[in-house]
């Protein structure tokens, strides 16, 4: 009896390639390792635009505690996850002394349309040129979907009264982060 032949086998679709975001973008400068700030450390000084246009200092918050916290891109799904976690929890955070600032590289005007989204009450910072983000290690080499690039990374730091860093999150779960650093406190 002659064998039977095998079907031949179906072709596979191919995959389709992910969208890249604008987050995805490779950023003209190298990849260099970040590098975050250790606890006891004196937080750098910054002085940047807040979503009204006012400079906000790191100088003109001494004697508060603050939770400074950077994020990637405003509107995206966990960043608002996030922000909306720390919105929840505002009057707790309040409690305790703690002012809440977020940072990303967004500009004002995008700010400003989250913060009115999402009624935001604390205040959230522009960093087009990634200069405080470097200085506190959030800033640094990323992958998405195999490739590399240059971005924002989701760190958060306790600065104490004194100005001094007192706690570190560098593995941030966005769904709990504002209970976490409530725990902390």
């Amino acid at each position: 009896m002659p064998a039977k032949k095998a079907a031949p086998a179906k072709a596979a679709k191919p995959a389709k390639a992910p969208k890249a975001t604008k987050a995805a973008k490779p950023a003209a400068t190298t990849a260099k390792e970040s590098t975050l700030l250790n606890v006891g450390a004196k937080a750098p000084a910054f002085s940047l635009k807040n979503t009204e246009g006012k400079t906000v200092k790191l100088s003109d918050l001494k004697g508060k505690k603050v939770v400074l916290y950077f994020y990637p891109k405003d509107m995206t799904p966990g960043c608002t996850v996030e922000a909306c976690g720390f919105r929840d929890d505002y009057a707790q955070l309040k409690k305790r002394g703690v002012e809440v600032i977020g940072v990303s590289g967004d500009d004002q005007k995008s700010h400003q349309k989250f913060t009115e989204k999402y009624s935001l009450p604390f205040t959230l910072l522009s960093d087009p040129t990634h200069e405080m983000m470097e200085k506190y290690g959030a800033w640094g080499e990323k992958s998405l979907y195999g490739r590399k690039y240059m971005g924002v990374l989701r760190i958060t730091y306790i600065i104490d009264e004194e100005g001094r860093i007192t706690h570190v999150f560098d593995k941030v779960k966005t769904a709990t982060h504002s209970k976490d650093i409530i725990a902390a406190l």
